[in-house]
């Protein structure tokens, strides 16, 4: 079998390269933590579990952007969006579950975001 190609480190200015798998180099591996974690689905999100409540909301709110239909606009719905985030408390409920457009999950982010900061 042959040997794996190397690859640049992913830190930032590193001139090293790598063969693992996180692609940073020994020198930066400790980087690579929270990255691997994240890749093994350990936050609670995706994987099956929520493709079937992502798909059940959906359907609920009949594909449509629940935010721009309070604002009177029809506007497709592409995303599943927690109306309290997780992190302030907020659980994977239905209730706590709405379809969103992208650009309206963007901007909620963004502002979720900016109030996080302040």
């Amino acid at each position: 079998m042959p040997a794996k190609a190397k690859r640049p480190c992913r830190s930032p200015g590193c001139r090293h390269t790598t063969t693992e798998r996180h692609g940073y180099c020994e020198g930066h591996a400790h980087l690579a933590t929270g990255w691997t974690q994240r890749r093994r689905g350990q936050s609670g999100r995706g994987g099956r579990p929520w493709r079937r409540i992502r798909d059940r909301i959906l359907q609920r709110d009949r594909y449509l952007c629940q935010p721009c239909k309070r604002q009177g606009r029809i506007t497709p719905a592409t995303e599943v969006d927690h109306i309290v985030n997780r992190e302030a408390g907020g659980t994977d409920a239905d209730t706590n579950l709405e379809a969103i457009c992208s650009a309206c999950h963007k901007a909620k982010t963004a502002r979720e975001s900016q109030s996080g900061r302040g």
